[in-house]
């Protein structure tokens, strides 16, 4: 960097032992990271907010765990754990993880980033382009939030190319700041490396053998040998049980997908455990839809090593929510070389179909797919090599030097000679500058 101070980046936000989707990807973020050039400034432990999971959990020096909840936070609490943590100030880029359930006040948020005098950048997770709410896609209270945000950040990150279309459009003004860095996928060699048989086999181990399943739906699973039986096509679905996941439309698609394929054994399968209080009466809903032949619901929490075995495992993995921008099980499903079948829908559909997947936003079209998946070989074979391509691509290291670049250039912008697109659109290509952009790479 030729004597440049190097940036720091300090993520502020959800992170491991809390148990959410926002946690893991700070903590994937920083994996990746440089040694000495990273920190986090998360929520209390013991606040009943946040679901918590301590486990093997070990806290390092560059974690603080100070932010008192979702609903209590200032910039004078981000401040006091820039302290604690002994950060520079001429080094540091506070890099904000953004969904709405997390900061619940957004009045507050403003507040917060208005009082912190120093680079922030803020990843929003669950913008929406699709809304019919505003003119652009965003929804109303998404389009407030921004109004009120971008003046006081120095920029922003987006997952999909239509969050960021309905984010400049809504902004025109502002969007030098939008940017860019698709969400972090995992790579699992050993993983992607199984036949989808041998990956079956070693889900069906753990299963029976480790899982913390009830023995009744461990001795169905034995009677049925659904992951032993290679003639038997499993449609299946992982992750947390929460009903904006759409998980109870697994069983029905496979009450169809039998009807369009009668020479094969189909059954689906629903690995996963309600992560919060209010979703077990959804999980009960599931039970009673089950009936351990055809149809199960296996209420086991996969540790992180055997989720992307299981969804290599099975031989569609469908997806269907009700509403969803982003979901961190593609992320696994992707680098396991897992074969994908979902709704069309947001940055879930936008990734779905970049990637190599299925997709569809109508149900019945997208059960024709599958089954020509399902009797072609060939196809399963190019979807698994789309989908490796795909998470190399976009991989975590490589979305990791992505933040580091755009960190560098908001602590220390360099400014960048470039026409303004609206003197351009309006012909006046000749006319003096008028704006500066600080350039990044998407």
């Amino acid at each position: 960097m030729g004597g440049r101070l190097l940036a720091s980046i300090h993520f502020v936000g959800t992170y491991p032992p809390i148990r959410c989707g926002i946690a893991d990807y700070a903590s994937f973020l920083t994996r990746k990271s440089p040694a000495g050039q990273w920190a986090v400034l998360s929520f209390r432990l013991d606040s009943d907010e946040l679901p918590v999971v301590i486990d093997d959990y070990t806290a390092t020096r560059n974690i603080w765990y100070g932010i008192p909840g979702p609903r209590k936070f200032s910039a004078s609490v981000i401040k006091d754990g820039l302290r604690e943590l002994g950060a520079r100030s001429d080094e540091v880029v506070l890099w904000f993880q953004h969904e709405f359930g997390i900061w619940s006040n957004d009045r507050a948020f403003i507040k917060m980033l208005r009082g912190l005098d120093l680079p922030k950048v803020v990843t929003f997770h669950t913008l929406r382009f699709q809304s019919k709410e505003t003119p652009t896609g965003l929804v109303k209270y998404e389009y407030d939030l921004l109004q009120s945000l971008l003046p006081h950040v120095d920029a922003i990150t987006v997952f999909s190319r239509g969050v960021h279309g309905a984010v400049t459009t809504a902004f025109p003004m502002y969007r030098h700041k939008v940017h860019i860095i698709r969400h972090g996928v995992h790579s699992y060699p050993t993983v992607s490396n199984l036949s989808r048989q041998e990956a079956k086999s070693a889900l069906n181990a753990f299963l029976l053998y480790e899982s913390e399943l009830d023995q009744e739906t461990k001795e169905a699973l034995h009677r049925e040998r659904i992951f032993l039986d290679p003639e038997t096509v499993i449609i299946g679905q992982t992750g947390f049980l929460h009903p904006i996941k759409g998980s109870e439309h697994l069983y029905p698609a496979r009450d169809e997908l039998q009807k369009l394929i009668p020479d094969r054994r189909i059954v689906a399968v629903r690995i996963g455990v309600p992560r919060r209080k209010e979703d077990i009466g959804h999980a009960s809903e599931m039970r009673l839809s089950q009936n351990g032949i055809d149809k199960f619901l296996l209420k086991t929490w996969l540790p992180e090593r055997l989720l992307p075995l299981a969804q290599r495992a099975f031989d569609i993995n469908y997806y269907w929510p009700h509403e969803c921008t982003q979901s961190g099980v593609l992320s696994h499903a992707l680098g396991a070389g897992a074969i994908i079948a979902g709704r069309d829908l947001e940055g879930v559909g936008e990734t779905l179909k970049d990637a190599g997947a299925m997709a569809d936003s109508d149900p019945e079209c997208l059960l024709l797919k599958i089954r020509d998946h399902v009797l072609n070989p060939w196809l399963q074979f190019q979807v698994e090599q789309k989908a490796l391509a795909y998470a190399g691509k976009y991989s975590w290291g490589n979305q990791t030097r992505l933040h580091y670049k755009l960190a560098q250039e908001v602590l220390l912008p360099v400014p960048v000679l470039e026409k303004s697109n609206a003197l351009v659109e309006a012909g006046n290509i000749g006319a003096p500058l008028t704006a500066w952009r600080i350039l990044s790479e998407h």
